[in-house]
Formats: C-alpha cells, sequence, structure tokens
C-alpha cells in the first residue's frame, strides 16, 4: 500500500489510564503537539498535562511519543511509553498506542 505523506500540522489523541500503582490508577486523556520530523523520514510527537485529578492527587507528564508506526488503512499511529512525576509517593507508567492519524 502505498502512503500519503501526513500533514505536518496533525496531531493524535489518547484516552487511557494510567498503571495500577500504590492501589490506585488514574484516566489519562492527552492529546499531542504537531509533528516533529525525524532524520530516518518518520516522526514523533510531544504532550504535556496533567492525568486527572483521582485518589487526592494528581501527576503530571511530559512525553515523545515513538516514531510514527504505518497502519494498512493509509493512516499511522505512534506508541506511548512514559512515566508521571511523582506525587504523593509514587509514580504511574503509561504505555499506549495513540488515535491515528491520515498520512504516514
Amino acid at each position: 500500500m502505498a502512503y500519503t505523506k501526513s500533514d505536518p500540522h496533525h496531531n493524535h489523541g489518547s484516552v487511557t489510564h494510567t498503571s495500577c500503582d500504590h492501589g490506585h490508577s488514574h484516566q489519562c486523556l492527552g492529546i499531542s503537539g504537531q509533528a516533529i520530523p525525524s532524520p530516518d523520514g518518520t516522526h514523533v510527537h510531544n504532550s504535556e498535562d496533567f492525568v486527572l485529578y483521582e485518589h487526592g492527587h494528581i501527576h503530571y507528564y511530559k512525553a515523545k511519543t515513538g516514531p510514527s508506526i504505518p497502519l494498512a488503512n493509509g493512516c499511522h499511529t505512534h506508541l506511548w511509553n512514559f512515566y508521571t512525576t511523582v506525587d504523593d509517593g509514587h509514580r504511574h507508567h503509561v504505555c499506549e498506542v495513540a488515535m491515528a492519524a491520515p498520512g504516514m
């Protein structure tokens, strides 16, 4: 399948939960920044935000996706793999595939 180049102004959403640590998890809703070209012809995205306030506290994260991953339908995705800040004596891990966007 031939892939079209993605619009450099596109972004990706994500809806997931953090790992379950310290007896709980947090909902993590995010949207990436615009594409950042990589030397290998792929691209990545940055994102930073807070997880939802739950269990009396929040966590902050600042992350970069992995390189773009082509999908069979002509779209692409990215892998998020990061840790939140340590708050209330613990942190959480997030490992999730971003929502698809057109192009490669």
